[in-house]
């Protein structure tokens, strides 16, 4: 491979815009080819990479020979069939976008996948590169002692339009904690260091997209909601969602607590949606709060306001991409892989599930371990 670092790129919605801009950030990198059926999306794609082929079909990008890897940041329905149809041809490092898949009965399809596809694969989270909660992540053990209890807060704004209004279906995105909520799963894997062995939810529709119609349909996606997890080394986690927030300071607020002391997160929503008449966007923030001697302990955090401009994740999307770009460049191994993606979605099927039944539900902690054997 030459210097440069040449993309293509499977989706240009919303989050798939994010990621040319944050590309573009990048040294030695060119977006060289696009696909995106929709009109509207692909011109919004050709103002920010205006160097880009654009192709008419997902087998004429992946035809090309030009390209060193792949990102796809497609619908959510679409990320396991299109990973398979990469896998029949030329092996590339990619970076697909969260969630993984949106069923259970797709979790054979991927371990397919893995077992036969030879290049990296990076599944996008991008949470855990926010430079708040990276900071915490860091801290989180010094602070607490040992992590007995997380807790996860997201008070937001509601689902942002989408083409094809995909988002309002449950059918389409895996339900809100699939494809909002892996992500903070996600957290609650890497901060415990264990698997998930039991999931408890309570959550429905109580205010967003009740009065929107699409055909003869009304959008079932929910907008608030409880999750419990236990995990197999005995920590407590817990999320917190509400999507009729927006009017918060801080869209998350993350706590860790452990026999010494607590440390928290607050992390602010994007700045393109804070008031204007209140000045300045807030600045992420870390408290440390030991158990002696008491007394929290407040520090900034602030993000390179380029990084903030470039994307609605507290310039994660940048660092993860750096991170990613190395990968491609033979540098470094995926920080999030396959199995960590799919773990992140049957919790958040789990307590899809939960939350309809009324009961907890049981997960296997095991398994990864015995894929991971099995493909070894």
């Amino acid at each position: 491979m030459t210097d440069l670092v040449r993309y293509g790129i499977i989706g240009c919605g919303m989050m798939g815009q994010e990621h040319l801009r944050n590309i573009r950030l990048l040294p030695h990198t060119q977006i060289a080819a696009i696909y995106e059926p929709d009109g509207q999306m692909r011109q919004a794609a050709a103002l920010i990479a205006p160097e880009a082929a654009f192709c008419d079909t997902l087998d004429a990008l992946l035809a090309r020979t030009d390209l060193d890897c792949l990102v796809i940041a497609s619908p959510n329905s679409d990320h396991i069939s299109q990973l398979e149809r990469v896998a029949e041809g030329r092996h590339l490092p990619v970076l697909v976008e969260k969630p993984i898949f949106t069923r259970r009965s797709d979790r054979d399809r991927l371990d397919a996948i893995s077992r036969g596809y030879t290049a990296p694969i990076w599944v996008a989270m991008e949470y855990r590169y926010m430079p708040p909660i990276a900071v915490f992540l860091q801290r989180m053990t010094e602070a607490t002692g040992g992590l007995k209890m997380l807790s996860i807060r997201e008070h937001r704004f509601p689902f942002l339009p989408k083409v094809g209004a995909w988002n309002r279906f449950n059918r389409n995105s895996g339900g809100t904690m699939v494809e909002k909520c892996c992500h903070f799963f996600d957290l609650m894997r890497l901060a415990t260091g264990s698997e998930a062995v039991r999931v408890m939810a309570s959550a429905g529709q109580a205010v967003n997209h009740l009065d929107e119609r699409y055909g003869d349909e009304t959008p079932d996606v929910w907008d608030n909601g409880f999750v419990i997890v236990d995990f197999e080394n005995g920590t407590r986690a817990m999320l917190d969602l509400c999507m009729f927030a927006e009017g918060s300071r801080y869209q998350e607020e993350i706590s860790a607590v452990g026999p010494t002391g607590k440390i928290e997160a607050l992390v602010p929503g994007p700045g393109r949606f804070w008031p204007p008449h209140l000045g300045d966007p807030p600045v992420p923030q870390i408290i440390e709060s030991p158990r002696v001697p008491r007394g929290p302990v407040v520090s900034g955090v602030p993000v390179d306001p380029a990084l903030l401009e470039a994307g609605d994740h507290n310039g994660a999307t940048f660092y993860q991409h750096q991170r990613f770009n190395a990968v491609v460049r033979g540098a470094g191994v995926p920080e999030v892989g396959l199995e960590d993606g799919a773990r992140a979605v049957l919790i958040g099927l789990a307590a899809q599930e939960s939350a309809m039944t009324g009961r907890a539900v049981e997960l296997d902690p095991g398994a990864a371990e015995a894929r991971q054997s099995r493909s070894a």
